[in-house]
């Protein structure tokens, strides 16, 4: 995602957070406490999973359906929904955060399986809260299905969520700095402020590698200090962390951008010209995607640049041997794949909107990401068209339909009855 402009903010204490339910008029809450903690010293609250109203329900470590129950209820809904719904599950959509009533229509008139809140915003966390709770009371009236609600909340200038009761959140340069205990404990505290928002998936933590002769030629990275340090292994330690702590108060983690963007020297979301020539199967750049695989990431992000050692003839996120060769087989993720914007990128410009949605799943990716509203009716429109054309590709789409529902479950996001 392209870094913005930095709104300036005060920087806010972790006072506790609390809602009333005359602020959530279209959800309960459970409050959160959010309480300043010392390195390694936290106190650890219950974690929360959500009802498809998007209320979070607390539950106890080892409480819930079994995993054999769960995986029943996500085949009886693979089973249930038809081809265009699959179809649409597969979309995660923008919704502006400056307007975020408008992705009431977008979920009812589309059934997506998840938007992504698009822009900054200096609204209040009830407010965000009370938002979402409505887009998820959409979703779940339609279908029973919740919605994965992502956002980029990295730090720095890619910190969507900046209104009180969202604490200012420094660049992954400065973070990389701290000791693992601070850096763990601060981040539980971040993910606890957006499990409260109703915030399900984090677009976080960037895995990428920035080595300091390359920093000042990189500008979707190292000019912005997204980066946690000079080295993968330093990276790689980080990135382990805040996967952990993100995911330990159930907020999907999402390491970025596969296989990595720190050496390429044009921005994807501005340029047709990011190439990372170097890039190898067994490249030390990608230490820290594995560390994130090994940590249980959720999700990880392809990135659109272009990996000419990998494939010659594709860019990353419509490249094979890059999404199933790589990073399902050689590194063995078996999560959510999911694209960086393959809306109003230039990288994917060349490209018509249509085939963007379908060269990414039959890469074998599962999540379709757009920042523009307007591409969803068209990408489903597209992935419907070629399913029906293609048992292979209607099989694709089962497939990731399928690991879909599976994070719902996770999430809270998915019932049976």
């Amino acid at each position: 995602m392209r870094p913005r402009r930095r709104a300036s903010a005060p920087r806010r204490s972790f006072l506790p957070v609390f809602f009333s339910l005359a602020v959530l008029a279209s959800a309960v809450l459970i409050p959160v406490t959010i309480a300043r903690t010392q390195d390694g010293d936290d106190p650890d609250p219950e974690p929360a999973v959500r009802t498809p109203s998007g209320s979070p329900v607390a539950t106890r470590s080892g409480a819930g359906p079994s995993p054999s129950a769960t995986s029943d209820c996500v085949e009886q809904t693979l089973e249930r929904l038809s081809l265009r719904a699959k179809a649409g599950q597969l979309m995660v959509v923008g919704v502006p955060l400056s307007d975020l009533g408008s992705g009431v229509s977008l979920v009812r008139d589309h059934h997506v399986g998840g938007v992504f809140l698009a822009g900054r915003s200096k609204a209040p966390l009830a407010t965000i809260a009370a938002d979402v709770a409505r887009l998820q009371k959409t979703a779940g009236a339609q279908d029973g299905l919740g919605l994965q609600v992502a956002v980029d909340q990295e730090g720095g200038q890619v910190q969507s969520l900046q209104g009180p009761g969202f604490t200012d959140i420094p660049t992954a340069l400065a973070q990389g700095g701290w000791t693992g205990g601070k850096l763990t404990a601060t981040t539980r505290t971040w993910a606890a402020e957006l499990a409260s928002a109703g915030i399900t998936w984090n677009l976080a933590p960037v895995g990428d590698t920035v080595a300091a002769s390359d920093k000042s030629n990189n500008p979707p990275i190292g000019r912005f200090d997204r980066e946690y340090g000079e080295s993968p292994q330093i990276v790689a330690e980080r990135v382990g962390l805040v996967v952990g702590a993100l995911q330990e108060r159930r907020v999907m983690a999402t390491v970025k951008h596969f296989p990595g963007l720190g050496r390429v020297s044009a921005n994807t979301d501005t340029s047709t010209g990011a190439v990372d020539a170097r890039m190898t199967m067994d490249d030390p750049a990608l230490l820290p995607f594995r560390r994130a695989i090994e940590a249980g990431t959720s999700a990880v992000m392809i990135s659109s640049a272009k990996y000419p050692q990998l494939d010659d003839d594709s860019i990353a996120a419509f490249s094979r041997v890059i999404v199933t060769d790589l990073l399902r087989t050689r590194l063995g993720f078996t999560g959510l794949v999911v694209s960086d914007d393959l809306g109003a990128a230039d990288a994917v410009s060349v490209v018509s909107l249509e085939q963007r949605a379908t060269l990414f799943v039959a890469a074998g990716g599962d999540a379709v990401l757009t920042v523009r509203p307007q591409d969803a009716g068209p990408m489903i429109e597209a992935l419907v068209s070629r399913a029906k054309g293609s048992q292979e590709f209607s099989d694709r789409i089962h497939e990731s339909a399928r690991r879909i529902l599976r994070a719902k479950a996770r999430s809270g996001l998915l019932t049976c009855r």
